[in-house]
């Protein structure tokens, strides 16, 4: 089964490319501004297909925006790691515990 680990990994190829020939490397050389602004782009389109399209639709938006999600985390050196470790904190407890400990 593919991963997000393994995307994260064609990602990290892919930005090795030349911008001729990747579109992952295109987007990073735009820089992070970019790389949120075309994930934002995403995650709204998704939204939108969440509530008004088909499962098609959604599993197509669902995956550019885990796509642009990884390039976003690329572009500014954060490795995925991080955020599933981060991902693990929070499952030690209930999402509404989490929630009350942030900080206002």
């Amino acid at each position: 089964m593919f991963t997000l680990d393994d995307l994260s990994r064609v990602i990290a190829q892919r930005a090795e490319a030349s911008a001729e020939k990747s579109y992952t490397r295109t987007l990073l050389d735009k820089g992070v501004a970019h790389c949120a602004k075309k994930f934002g782009e995403e995650a709204f389109e998704t939204a939108i297909a969440a509530v008004a399209q088909d499962d098609a639709a959604l599993r197509a938006e669902a995956a550019d925006v885990l796509y642009h999600l990884l390039v976003l985390l690329r572009a500014r050196n954060l490795p995925l790691a991080d955020v599933l470790a981060e991902l693990e904190l929070r499952t030690r407890r209930s999402g509404l515990e989490e929630k009350a400990s942030r900080p206002a």
